[in-house]
């Protein structure tokens, strides 16, 4: 049973007690137990129905004395069976009864392998709707063997005849079958005359030269026919007609085979013909014109690192947090109406007019294919030979004016095939929705670090990304075209992916509105410095200090790697984990440290270098020791975003600017600027650039979320990034010796024996936090022992020797 630890206030010292708030879970052992019992229950109703039309007459007295030992039965699962086929068939449904068969052994099956609820819903409903209908069906014939529509068939069946007689009846059963046939087996007139209409194969002809013979003699392949398969259950919904689809690839086949045989070359020729995977294809009366579109993708119930909990070998960093829940799914709203809707008359005449505006320029098409996403429809358009392609590009307006659209963006060519692309909005686009996103197979099963699901591509699919691999993210676009729920997208897709134990993030928030819901959830994902009351900065002055601590929190862990021998965080973690460091020596488990900053060039405006020297020593070295920095602006321009930050910026993800400029600033190319905004987006990780409606996450689903998380058993504090200390530390400190640390002289001997004056050294030889090692330091520099504060570079050491330092002490003393 899933269960929500919920924490009381730090001010009352009451215990803890757990609240139940979540609805019964089955675990997986659950699932598989209770599924093979309705299989075996399935077999067993099979032998006792079987049976029962074989001995059923002989125990009909002996159903009536089941609690009579002495009675025997003939049924082959005995009196239980006797008494179940009685109930369910001569008392119930009769043969229509056996269907009960097949739906407890779907069941089963479908808790066995973990299958969605949904779908068995729909079989369920079906099945029992077609037990009813035959049941009164045979009582309507069958009279004279009432064992076969059963009592409640005889009944209905006599029941309906008394108010609309026999024809009635009839017709009413009819109309049933009718339902049966066209929702469920989905039967059409078209599918009827497309069964017999041969006509409608396309066959294509494929000549082969003869090397042998320098081409003088020809080798025909026979025809390649494409076969069609119908899937039954995938339908598109258009304005009032309905298109059937086909999800299948479309798989070449040799129709005479007799032909190969015989000939050398067309032989191992044919073997090499493998099936092709493509798209759903809408039918369509110009052949020229191919209409595709993506299906959707299965949404899966359950948040899967709910219960795929990482196996971290002999250590368990989540230990602390071992009753920790992940968000359910169920928390994000559903936004969208079902898939997405597609206007066949939008689609031909946007054709039309794309053909129309290029023949008008004396560009002919050879082929044009549309492929129909959430907010964008890409037409891919093949031109006939010796077209340029600049030539192309450069009626982009024309073609916008005639299609009236926002703006349109033309691809040329689409990376990896011989295609020209131009996207047009769509006149009715569909929201994509975080559940959607979430929810989705790709996101679920995603092996990645970090994993972030930013929303959804032209072709439907959900578009997944990892962020340990980009290694930091730029965010820009102008004001309410979709930043800040990007940003939240972002965060939503780690918080249900990573255990608080894995992932900490650092928020920066100057408008002071956008991130304050995630103080819910301070103590299990938030960092921060110690002396801070609130985790989320809100104030550019403390900015300056965060991102300095993060560079000491960089420094500590990269002399941490040095020690472990190993060249990034992963390994580190995997070998600290395995036992093989050792936590006396300062070695600990390191989380992910996510640094999100939102409006940067406010921070710039306010701080300047402060801010600029930092964040590009974190832009250029954090990425090995997992800290990752996600920064949103409106304009990166150079003297927001310097050259040096923004080479170590590759991902980048532009929200629509209103300049070809702008674009060019964000993305080193145009293109942000035809976008449509509502959170239409280009990304780029250095390579392509591709083109995401991202995913909608409105502001009550993300308190359900942090209400969800900050309602559970937490950990004391807030992760608690290092003190920085500046260049003015050593001044004006203490000097008075009896206020020195009990440790001063064990951490002057160590000092003076490596010859290296740094914090760290101390943390790890006397197992210290940073905060106590760094006074530690301080006194040693008031005392002159080390040198001032250098930078990145450790402190020198005044004292060359034990000798010379056993001196220092003596002459101390004797003041």
């Amino acid at each position: 049973m899933a269960k929500t630890t919920k924490t009381a206030p730090l001010n009352k010292k009451n215990d803890t007690k757990s609240v139940d708030k979540t609805p019964l879970q089955l675990t997986k052992q659950h699932k598989i137990v209770f599924g093979s019992l309705l299989v075996l229950f399935s077999v067993a109703l099979l032998f006792a129905f079987v049976s029962f039309f074989i001995y059923g007459q002989q125990d009909q007295s002996a159903v009536q004395e089941l609690t009579n030992r002495s009675e025997t039965v003939q049924n082959w699962l005995g009196k239980f069976g006797a008494f179940l086929a009685d109930l369910l068939v001569y008392k119930g449904f009769g043969i229509a009864a056996f269907i009960f068969v097949r739906l407890f052994f779907l069941s089963g099956i479908y808790l066995v392998l973990g299958i969605p609820a949904r779908k068995l819903k729909n079989i369920w409903f079906w099945d029992l709707f077609v037990i009813i209908i035959l049941s009164v069906l045979f009582g309507f014939f069958a009279t004279s063997a009432p064992e076969l529509g059963g009592t409640i068939g005889y009944e209905l069946n006599l029941f309906l005849q008394d108010y609309i007689g026999k024809p009635g009846t009839l017709l009413i059963l009819l109309f049933g079958l009718i339902i049966y046939v066209i929702f469920k087996i989905k039967l059409s007139p078209e599918s009827i005359q497309s069964f017999f209409d041969t006509t409608k194969k396309e066959i294509k002809a494929v000549s082969i030269t003869n090397p042998l013979n320098n081409g003088k003699n020809g080798y025909n392949l026979e025809e390649f026919a494409v076969v069609e398969e119908e899937i039954d259950d995938i339908h598109l919904k258009t304005n009032g007609s309905q298109f059937e689809i086909n999800k299948e690839a479309l798989k070449p086949t040799i129709s005479n085979s007799s032909d190969i045989n015989r000939d050398p070359i067309a032989k191992p020729l044919a073997m090499e013909v493998t099936p092709i995977a493509t798209p759903a294809i809408i039918a369509n009366a110009d052949e020229s014109f191919v209409i595709e579109t993506a299906p959707e993708e299965d949404i899966i119930e359950e948040n899967l690192a709910s219960r795929l909990v990482a196996d971290f070998g002999l250590f368990d960093p989540t230990l602390d947090l071992s009753n920790y829940k992940f968000p359910t799914i169920d928390l994000l709203k559903e936004y969208s109406t079902g898939g997405i809707t597609i206007n066949q008359e939008e689609l031909e005449e946007n054709k039309n007019r794309i053909v129309d505006t290029l023949r008008n320029y004396k560009i002919e098409i050879a082929q044009i294919k549309a492929t129909v996403g959430p907010s964008v429809t890409l037409y891919e358009i093949v031109p006939e030979a010796g077209i340029r392609i600049s030539k192309i590009k450069s009626l982009e307006d024309d073609i916008a004016l005639s299609l009236s659209a926002l703006g349109i963006r033309i691809i040329a060519p689409i990376p990896g095939k011989g295609t020209i692309g131009i996207e047009v909005p769509n006149k009715n686009p569909t929201m994509v929705s975080m559940k959607s996103v979430i929810g989705s197979a790709k996101f679920q099963e995603a092996e990645m670090e970090l994993p972030i699901a930013l929303g959804k591509t032209i072709s439907n699919e959900t578009f997944v990304v990892d962020l340990a691999k980009m290694p930091h993210l730029l965010m820009a676009g102008a004001t309410g075209q979709g930043k800040s729920v990007g940003l939240n997208a972002v965060l939503t897709s780690l918080l249900y992916k990573k255990h608080p134990a894995e992932v900490k993030f650092v928020l920066v928030d100057p408008k002071k509105v956008e991130l304050t819901l995630f103080n819910k959830i301070e103590r299990h994902y938030l960092a921060k410095l110690p002396d801070m009351d609130d985790a989320i900065i809100t104030d550019n002055a403390k900015v300056v200090n965060t991102l300095n601590s993060l560079c000491v929190e960089m420094d500590n862990r990269y002399s941490l790697l040095k020690d472990a021998m190993v060249r990034n965080i992963k390994e580190y973690n995997d070998k600290f984990k395995a036992r093989k460091l050792n936590p006396e020596n300062g070695h600990r488990f390191l989380p992910y440290i996510v640094l999100v900053v939102d409006e940067f060039a406010d921070l710039i405006m306010t701080a300047g270098k402060e801010v600029e020297i930092p964040i590009a020593r974190l832009a250029q070295l954090a990425r090995a020791i997992g800290i990752h920095l996600i920064i949103a602006t409106q304009r990166p321009s150079v003297n927001v975003i310097t050259g040096l930050i923004k080479a170590n910026f590759p991902a980048r993800i532009a929200f629509r600017v209103t300049s070809k400029i702008d674009s060019r600033t964000i993305l080193d190319t145009q293109g942000a600027d035809q976008l449509i905004g509502r959170g239409d987006m280009l990304y780029t990780n250095g390579n392509d650039v591709v083109r995401v409606q991202c995913a909608f996450i409105d502001t009550p689903e993300v308190e359900k979320i942090t209400d969800f998380i900050g309602s559970q058993k937490a950990y004391a504090t807030a992760y608690l990034l290092p003190e920085f200390v500046g260049e003015e530390s050593g001044i004006n400190l203490d000097m008075d010796i009896s206020d020195r640390d009990t440790l001063f002289r064990e951490a002057a001997e160590i000092i003076v024996n490596a010859q290296q004056g740094s914090a760290s050294l101390l943390q790890r030889k006397l197992k210290l936090g940073y905060n106590r090692a760094g006074r530690l330091i301080d006194q040693l520099e008031a005392a002159g022992i080390v040198g001032p504060f250098e930078g990145s570079k450790a402190r020198s050491v005044n004292i060359l020797d034990m000798s010379s330092l056993d001196q220092f002490f003596n002459n101390e003393q004797n003041k």
